[in-house]
């Protein structure tokens, strides 16, 4: 699938699928706090652990919005 393809998905499944825009807000919000943490001069030891652990569930996020578009293709 090509970018232009995924992301003309991406907002078709925004638009009509509640689970697929919870997943991808909640994304949003993990690259709005990473890009937080990312600023940071000095991180505190909770701050890195925190970032590695967004990145982790942002990671696990795009797996399931992913699959959730596998799926929506095979289907349509």
């Amino acid at each position: 699938m090509d970018n232009a393809r995924m992301e003309e998905l991406k907002d078709k499944l925004i638009n009509e699928n509640p689970t697929f825009r919870e997943l991808a807000q909640q994304h949003q919000n993990y690259e709005k706090r990473l890009d937080e943490l990312s600023h940071l001069a000095y991180p505190s030891e909770e701050e890195m652990l925190e970032e590695t652990t967004i990145k982790r569930k942002k990671l696990a996020i795009k797996d399931q919005m992913y699959s959730l578009m596998n799926e929506y293709e095979s289907v349509h």
